[in-house]
């Protein structure tokens, strides 16, 4: 459980969990930053956008921001972040997963929520670019969960000297359910509406570029009417983009509860219990935990909320408490 000292308070009037979850993309003021664009080239030659903001200082510390389903580097929390991160003197570099910086990446094939691969590949290319620099990552949503997971995955040779995920949906079979139940079938249908629009949008795109292989693949996925689900979208769109059997073993190879224990990363996870996207039996035991990893169950807070303060003058606790943890691990 948090201390005192790291306990969020709800903003008055916030403590509804739906309030707390759409302040964010709905009602938060526009955070305008400069930001430089650098693109990555992948090994299979598709891409993904970096947007770095902060000092070029070779040996600043440096955080990489991981955005969350249908985000991009445009997302509240993540300019939000890297804005406070620019005023302590840390550098930041916001990942755009595949197809997520404004423009379609160039294979069928696009992001999920167990694309640690693609976090490798990024991690790698920050390493070798910023070889001085302490390096961190922050992982909000599917973006900790692809967090948690590749930290996992790679134990004690993450390359990483702390890393932070919030608001992780550690079961997705799980979570799948819930975001199908009540209010949040609200959030299912937006989610819905922008994944399979995206989907038309590569195939217009391929088609326009004469990619045949790819338009080919994407068609060959049948039709995208009347999906109405996480589940069905998963089973037709993508496990066979990215060879998994089906939703479930999509799930099952994906959740980020599987990999918890072999993190050798310092790590802090921040959740709330009344997450609208998260079933409270989703989240782990302490006994699943590595001895590194620090975990923070919020009573409120709803899915990457933590908003406090007031109405008129609201607060964000996320980029309180995640800068003050991370100058915490950076200091000698």
């Amino acid at each position: 459980m948090p201390t005192s000292s790291d306990r969020f308070t709800p903003a008055f009037g916030l403590g509804n969990p739906h309030l707390q979850t759409l302040w964010g993309p709905l009602w938060r003021k526009t955070t305008h930053l400069e930001r430089e664009r650098e693109r990555l080239w992948l090994d299979d030659g598709d891409f993904l956008d970096l947007d770095w903001h902060g000092p070029h200082n070779a040996q600043a510390p440096l955080v990489l921001v991981l955005h969350g389903l249908t985000g991009s580097s445009n997302s509240p929390y993540v300019a939000g972040l890297q804005k406070v991160l620019a005023e302590q003197g840390w550098a930041s570099a916001a990942l755009n997963w595949r197809g997520c910086s404004g423009e379609p990446n160039l294979l069928p094939r696009s992001y999920h929520s167990g694309a640690s691969e693609d976090l490798a590949a990024a991690i790698a290319h920050l390493r070798a670019k910023r070889p001085l620099a302490p390096l961190y990552a922050v992982g909000y949503s599917l973006g900790g969960n692809v967090l948690l997971k590749y930290l996992g995955e790679s134990g004690s040779a993450s390359q990483l000297q702390g890393a932070v995920a919030v608001s992780v949906p550690f079961r997705l079979d799980q979570c799948a359910d819930r975001i199908g139940q009540g209010f949040s079938k609200v959030y299912q249908a937006h989610f819905m509406r922008e994944m399979l629009a995206y989907i038309k949008h590569k195939q217009r795109q391929f088609r326009l570029d004469e990619r045949h292989e790819g338009l080919a693949t994407l068609e060959g996925l049948g039709s995208l009417e009347n999906m109405r689900t996480f589940w069905e979208f998963d089973g037709r769109v993508t496990a066979p983009l990215h060879g998994f059997a089906d939703a479930e073993d999509y799930y099952r190879r994906a959740s980020s509860r599987y990999f918890l224990g072999e993190i050798r990363t310092p790590t802090l996870i921040i959740q709330a219990a009344d997450d609208p996207f998260v079933f409270t039996h989703s989240l782990p035991q302490a006994t699943e935990l590595s001895a590194c990893t620090h975990f923070e169950l919020q009573a409120k807070g709803g899915h990457v909320g933590f908003v406090e303060g007031s109405l008129k003058r609201p607060g964000y606790y996320l980029e309180r408490r995640i800068p003050r943890w991370l100058t915490a691990l950076d200091r000698p």
